[in-house]
């Protein structure tokens, strides 16, 4: 039953009962000197003589008198109160001081009989007080009064205590924890005294809440008084050396053993700077330093060189150069360095691909049919798409210790509980936040609690009571500065209701402040903002949590209890509304809130995404057409491009990327493979830049081909140009999905998930393209050649120039393309220029330097705020979360297979017991605790077992009853401080399934039932304790690196435990399993980085038949993705799982940018090589026929659209997709452009490998004849001009 209100003045009486009762039975004086005879055997004050009024105590007579003999009982009486010291000798107390004296150390003695020495020291200072023979020495009556009954009664009187006895009674005690509040004694007997004068100064002061009268203690070295001695006895330390009197290391530091010390993770700085950075900046200056003293020699020399005779220089001028222009010896210099050699593997390629574009050009019908319908039969796996939201399936492998250990938690104690928590803040002044307390405020906000109390939820009508935690079974736990007052507006008084709350925040443990719950009420659980002033009714937030029981995902029990929290957010909602009425401002959050809002982020993020994609589809289908249009030739023949137009073409290109994400989707359905919400958004954009480039590769050497072979059948065109760039194709898709691949052997489901979509997308997608889009290419091809309009196939379209229908592109008579021709003239030459590629040299090392230097700022986590959208109400939630909530999340060390009910294994747990171990779980928590900059655990350890333990007390009377008696009262061995009293085996079961069934309350307040009902496993059936835990604080985290060093701490904590107890312990918080990632998270990302490089060198050089020209392609993918994570470090973008697939793709997209680059120089096309300017020689003029082969579709077909499908994701609304997509993929595309079209050509030309015959374009008698007729399409001055 939840217990009537009492009245505050009996609180207060209660509350002072330890201290201020023991007062009421010692002795005072008088406005004269009622101790005139100060000397040893004599009295100062004696008896009880009345009370000074209706509601205080008895108070003492004054009595000068000798000291006398006690009768046998009252002896008796005094050695079993204050010990065997005071078995014989006279005394200056009578029996009804004895009485009660003893009554009330005994209401004292839980508070602190947990520390022997604190104990003795307490009980000798009053009982030496109240009966000592000599009290007139040290005791001197200043002030009487006189009673009704003509008595005088003492009403204050001097105590003269010595210094080291005060001061070694302080530090004795001043440790001490008080179990059932987790609290320090000397909060409630010395009111938080931080030396031994506060502390007795508090003991006697008179006043409502202390001692009824005053007791001064005077300092010895400060007063003087004559004919006094002050008590110079030796006090017991914690640490005594008498074992007896020693105290556990949770009540005395001096006890505890030094824990090993932890250095700090400190990464290696040279100065300010990390040493990767001071490395690799080191190795860059060295670099600049040699290549401006090779720059300076090679001038010098050249200088020298001019001075030689003209002869000389003839004769030197004779000898071909890669770097020198050979005037007019040979017209076309490339040629004469054409490969000569062929590539068996690349043959074959170019053989099978060109089989296989003879195929599926001759055959379109069933071609595309059987493509249509393999994809049909993959995406009927969509009837088992699923996607997965929960966070716990998304970031933690279901075989990670977290992950497990999260599972056993559940099943051992049940799933963590479900917060509940508002805010209310008082910070909407013009002069900033301001006290929220206020009679006013709180009278509202009771309602505003009445109201939530009184919930029905518009589902099921669930109520706060069928939903809540209810430890006790009489109360929900509702965690509000209501809780003071029970929850109830009456019992809050306009006149005293601060004086009551400043009572309540200081003593929270006292009977009268408790809630029902029987929990004690911390006051940085519910009020925020006070720390400043120090004055907690200048707080500026008031704190509410309601604690929902949570349930298994599914289960009914979670279903209602969402159903409860949906109608708690309306409330909350239209309360929020009150507030504002009221000037403050009230902030809030469900334990569904979280799901719901990142959901109506997502749905908001869909949008944007879906313009990206179609604003990327358009550009695609627009940008396909003009390979053979121009504006002039629209202009002089607008019929031309009704027929030359190839949106079609386009659309059917983008429809296969769709395909191929539809297969890969339904696939993976089927096996069971749900889709994450980053595969959703991620995978559609990564297949279209891989597949739109693939895409105009295929279109652009398919015209090329037309011009150069226009009289052959059209299968025999797509032949041609599916054999060149058909292996081409096979390097990109190959590398991209063995790559991805490499992430389905990450735990990381998220990660896994996304590179098995990705590796089967990118897969099916390139095999699309080179059956189904090449069959649809030839249609296209034969249309055009028929002359029917695209789009419209079945008009054909009048005075069309057929001619032009075969000769336009890139080389038309029409004239080339503005990008085309733009590359050919002028960018390409002026790029391989010898001093512009030592700038490119320098200048792209210098972007990788600056990127790897910057990679140590990279921080890790994700902040959930940017998570949601803006405008969400949990954004204002968490910023105060931040600013006022100064506890940090509960953390349990769970123990588990460990026999407790064994006297060894329970040395190895406990922690207030003389033969704990030293490095038991009790103890080692409560060491940690005391550096919390390193440990982040603070405040005292909840340890069930040294609880369980004192409710067995025998001197706890009003604990364990059994049969109508005190448990434990005559048993022998009888309970003691060295644990060999305790009971064992069946007895410890038959008395801890009694225990945790207790109350908490006044009487007893080491019950079990709330505060441990769930912390413990009871097997009865083997006499068992199979697992529990201990419960425990971090610091208040206010982070990402915070919370990712608290979990990596707590892993070290239960390492040392373990390590040295031989048992299995734990650590478990809410929030470990969404940072368990970031254990790992370096490593895994330097080991999916490394290996998908590694297999790009392999594939490439393999492929490309060269080792340096792997080693190329591999290092400018390194440079692009190192570029990429230095603008993350600048960015504010810190690495998490989101920012590890994207780092994944940018590895795929950046092989998608180099590889054909890289392969049009290793098999240059003979038609294009024919163009190569007379001075450029061997690499040079591969480099440059890379180029201009390949270089316009890179642009054209990846960069710019890939560069406006980012832009649109600037508009969105989501902090999430602007930090970790807008800011990654634009530096992406532009890294990525910027090293294929500009830092790998000049690489190639530099220290690429040596060159192979093109097998499509391989010289017969025919292709030079074409080749001719090819060059004659090209106007003469173009190439006869020196400007090539």
């Amino acid at each position: 039953m939840v217990r009537a209100w009492q009245p505050r003045w009996l609180h207060r009486l209660l509350c002072a009962s330890y201290v201020l009762a023991i007062l009421n039975t010692v002795v005072l004086a008088s406005e004269e000197n009622w101790t005139t005879k100060h000397e040893e055997g004599r009295c100062a004050l004696r008896g009880q003589c009345g009370k000074q009024s209706f509601f205080g105590g008895q108070l003492p007579c004054p009595d000068n008198g000798l000291a006398q003999q006690p009768g046998k009982d009252t002896r008796a009486k005094l050695v079993a109160v204050c010990g065997k010291t005071w078995a014989d000798g006279a005394i200056c107390c009578d029996d009804d001081q004895i009485d009660a004296l003893g009554s009330n150390l005994k209401r004292a003695e839980p508070i602190i009989s947990s520390c022997p020495a604190c104990r003795e020291n307490f009980f000798n200072l009053f009982c030496t007080f109240t009966c000592s023979p000599d009290q007139s020495l040290f005791v001197n009556v200043t002030a009487t009064e006189q009673t009704s009954s003509k008595k005088f009664i003492v009403t204050e009187l001097d105590n003269l205590w010595s210094e080291k006895y005060g001061d070694g009674f302080y530090n004795s005690c001043k440790d001490v924890k008080f179990g059932a509040t987790g609290g320090k004694a000397m909060d409630f007997i010395g009111g938080g005294a931080k030396n031994y004068t506060t502390f007795l100064k508090f003991l006697g002061d008179k006043k409502f809440l202390g001692s009824p009268f005053q007791i001064n203690f005077p300092t010895p070295s400060t007063h003087e008084f004559s004919n006094m001695t002050a008590v110079d006895q030796t006090p017991k330390a914690c640490n005594d050396e008498d074992e007896a009197f020693r105290c556990a290391c949770v009540d005395c530091p001096a006890v505890c053993p030094e824990l090993p010390r932890v250095t700090e993770r400190q990464s290696c700085h040279v100065g300010l700077l990390p040493c990767l950075s001071f490395s690799v900046i080191l190795v860059y200056s060295v670099f600049l330093l040699l290549l401006v003293s090779a720059v300076s020699g090679h001038i010098a020399y050249q200088k020298h060189n001019q001075r030689k005779s003209e002869r000389l220089q003839l004769l030197q001028d004779a000898a071909l150069s890669d770097d020198e222009d050979e005037g007019d010896m040979v017209r076309n210099a490339g040629m004469l360095d054409r490969p000569q050699i062929h590539y068996r593997l690349n043959s074959i390629c170019d053989t099978a691909f060109n089989k296989l574009g003879r195929s599926c050009a001759k055959y379109p019908s069933i071609t595309i049919g059987t493509c249509v319908v393999v994809v049909v039969a993959l995406s009927i796996g969509w009837i088992n798409f699923a996607v997965e939201t929960n966070p716990v399936r998304l970031w933690v492998s279901p075989s990670s210790e977290a992950a497990q250990e999260k599972r056993f938690f559940d099943s051992s104690f049940g799933p963590f509980y479900r917060a509940e928590q508002a805010f209310l803040v008082n910070d909407s002044q013009p002069t900033g936040p301001g006290p929220v307390l206020s009679y006013e405020t709180l009278s509202w906000w009771f309602d505003v609690e009445k109201k939530v109390k009184g919930i029905k939820s518009s589902g099921n009508g669930v109520t706060l009571d069928d939903v809540c935690f209810n430890p006790t079974g009489s109360a929900c736990v509702v965690q509000s500065l209501t809780g003071y007052f029970h929850g109830s507006l009456s019992n809050m008084h306009r006149e005293s209701w601060q004086e009551d709350l400043e009572l309540c925040t200081q003593q929270p443990g006292s009977q009268e402040c408790l809630p029902d719950f029987q929990q004690p009420l911390q006051k940085d659980m519910i009020l925020g903002g006070w720390e400043k002033s120090g004055n907690i009714l200048d707080s500026n937030a008031l704190i509410v949590t309601w604690v929902v029981n949570n349930h298994p995902e599914g289960s009914e029990g979670e279903a209602r209890a969402i159903d409860w929290e949906k109608s708690l957010r309306d409330v909350l909602i239209s309360a929020q509304e009150e507030a504002e009425a009221r000037g403050l401002r009230l902030s809030f959050s469900t334990e569904m809130s979280l799901e719901e809002e990142l959901n109506a982020s997502t749905n908001t993020d869909a949008k944007i995404v879906v313009i990206s994609y179609i604003i990327m589809f358009l550009y695609a289908s627009l940008a396909l057409g003009s390979t053979t249009l121009s504006v002039s030739s629209i202009l002089r023949k607008p019929s031309n491009a009704m027929v030359q137009s190839k949106f079609t073409l386009g659309i059917i290109g983008i429809v296969i990327v769709l395909m191929s994400v539809s297969a890969s989707v339904g696939l993976f359905a089927a096996a069971g493979i749900k889709v994450t919400l980053i595969i959703a958004e991620v995978i559609p954009f990564l297949v279209l830049a891989v597949g739109v480039d693939n895409i105009f590769l295929i279109v652009h050497e398919f015209e090329r081909v037309n011009i150069s072979h226009p009289d052959e059948e059209v299968e025999t065109r797509i032949a041609k140009a599916l054999g060149r760039m058909g292996p081409s194709i096979l390097l990109s898709a190959s590398t991209e999905t063995i790559a991805f691949a490499l992430g389905a052997f990450v735990g990381m489901p998220a990660v896994r998930n996304f590179a098995i979509y990705a590796a089967g997308a990118v897969f099916v997608n390139a095999v699309l393209q080179v059956t189904m889009f090449v069959s649809v290419l030839a249609l296209n091809q034969t249309r055009v050649e028929s002359q029917r309009a695209d789009c419209f196939p079945c008009i054909k379209v009048k005075n069309t120039d057929v001619t032009v229908s075969h000769g336009g592109g890139a080389y038309g008579f029409d004239g080339e393309g503005s990008l085309q021709k733009f590359i050919r003239k002028s960018y390409a030459p002026a790029l391989l220029d010898r001093r512009v590629k030592v700038a490119v040299v320098v200048a792209f090392l210098g972007l990788f330097t600056a990127g790897l230097a910057l990679m140590p700022r990279i921080a890790l986590g994700l902040d959930q705020r940017i998570a949601f959208p803006k405008g969400s109400y949990l954004i204002p939630y968490f910023n105060d979360l931040d600013a006022y909530f100064n506890t940090g999340p509960p953390v349990y060390f769970v123990v588990r297979d460990v026999d407790v009910t064994e006297r060894k294994h329970q040395q190895e747990l406990c922690e207030r017991y003389s033969t704990c171990h030293s490095y038991s779980v009790a103890n080692v928590l409560e060491q940690e605790s005391k550096r919390p900059n390193i440990s982040y655990v603070s405040g005292s350890t909840a340890s069930w077992l040294d609880d369980y333990f004192t409710w067995l007390n025998p001197t706890n009377t009003e604990c364990c009853q059994e049969d109508g008696q005190t448990c434990f009262t005559n048993r022998q061995p009888p309970w003691n401080v060295s644990l060999f009293g305790m009971p064992e085996g069946k007895e410890f079961i038959h008395y801890l399934e009694k225990w945790i069934d207790s109350p908490t309350n006044e009487d007893c307040p080491f019950g079990g039932k709330a505060p441990y009902s769930s912390a413990l496993v009871i097997d009865s059936a083997h006499l068992s304790v199979p697992t529990s835990h201990f419960r425990t604080s971090h610091t208040p985290l206010r982070s990402q690196a915070n919370f990712i060093d608290a979990y990596a701490s707590a892993r070290r904590i239960t390492r040392s435990i373990s390590d040295s107890q031989n048992i299995s312990v734990f650590p478990y918080s809410k929030f470990y399993i969404f940072f368990d990632q970031y254990a790992t998270i370096i490593q895994l990302t330097g080991t999916l980085l490394g290996s998908a490089l590694a297999i790009i060198f392999v594939i490439s050089s393999a492929l490309l038949g060269s080792v340096a020209t792997g080693a190329v392609v591999t290092l400018t993918v390194a440079m692009i993705v190192a570029d990429v994570i230095g603008t993350m470090a600048l960015a504010g973008v810190s690495l998490n799982a989101i920012s590890l697939v994207n780092l994944v793709i940018c590895v795929g997209i950046g092989v998608e940018f180099c590889s054909h680059i890289a392969r049009a120089f290793m098999f240059p096309s003979r038609n294009v090589m024919e163009k190569a300017k007379s001075k450029f020689r061997g690499k040079d003029a591969r480099a440059w026929s890379a180029l201009v082969n390949v270089g316009g579709s890179v642009f054209s077909g990846i960069t710019v659209t890939k560069l406006l499908g980012v832009f649109v994701l600037a508009f969105t609304r989501s902090k999430i997709f602007e930090i970790y997509y807008f800011r990654i993929w634009l530096a992406l595309v532009i890294f990525a452009a910027t090293h294929a079209l500009v830092f790998l050509p000049v690489a190639l030309s530099l220290v690429g490998g040596e060159g192979y015959i093109d097998s499509g374009s391989d010289g017969s008698l025919e292709q030079d004849l074409a080749a001719r007729r090819y060059r004659a399409l090209v106007p003469d001055e173009d190439y006869d001009s020196d400007d090539y």
